[in-house]
């Protein structure tokens, strides 16, 4: 797994949803009850951006169809049979990364 900066986002107390790019991927970062959260920026329903979505029950909802997505593991709600990725992210002397494994990482098991 490569860990990636993100310049764009500094930690904060204000909940917010902002679009990024680390490692070559669009990506939300979500800052949720003071925890932050990194996850695909498309709805795979109709491929709407996430980031024009709001955050409710852990959920990060789709702006277009209210479609939920769980914020940890990037699943769909029940009935919804779809996800979103989720990545790792961590706080490093006040900067924020994000983890992307790579598709070898993935074939490997890395």
């Amino acid at each position: 797994m490569k860990w990636y900066a993100v310049p764009e986002i500094s930690p904060s107390a204000e909940p917010f949803v902002k679009k990024v790019k680390a490692g070559g991927k669009n990506i939300c970062i979500v800052n949720y009850e003071d925890k932050l959260y990194a996850v695909g920026a498309t709805c795979p329903h109709a491929g709407a951006e996430l980031s024009g979505g709001w955050c409710k029950d852990g959920k990060i909802i789709c702006p277009f169809h209210r479609y939920g997505y769980d914020l940890q593991t990037g699943r769909g709600n029940p009935g919804q049979n779809d996800f979103i990725d989720s990545y790792p992210v961590e706080l490093r002397n006040g900067d924020v990364y994000v983890g992307i494994e790579s598709f070898w990482d993935k074939v490997f098991g890395k």
